[in-house]
C-alpha cells in the first residue's frame, strides 16, 4: 500500500503530520514531505488516520 500526496491541494495544515509523524512531516517551507511512501503493515492504521484528518483531501491510499 502507498500513500499519495496531491501536492497542489495540500495547504500545509499539518494535521496529517500529527496523525502520522513517522510517515510525513512539514518541511521548513511549510510543504508536506512524505518520508515513507511505501507503507509497511504497521503503518497503515496511521496512514488511514492521516488521510481522514486532511481538511482538503490531499492524501489518499492506493
Amino acid at each position: 500500500m502507498k500513500i499519495i500526496l496531491d501536492r497542489p491541494r495540500c495547504e500545509g495544515h499539518g494535521l496529517c503530520e500529527e496523525a502520522a509523524p513517522g510517515l510525513m512531516h512539514l518541511g521548513d517551507d511549510g510543504e508536506l514531505v512524505i518520508d515513507r511512501e511505501d507503507l509497511a503493515d504497521g503503518d497503515i492504521a496511521q496512514a488511514r488516520v492521516a488521510v481522514r484528518v486532511c481538511p482538503v483531501a490531499a492524501l489518499r491510499l492506493t
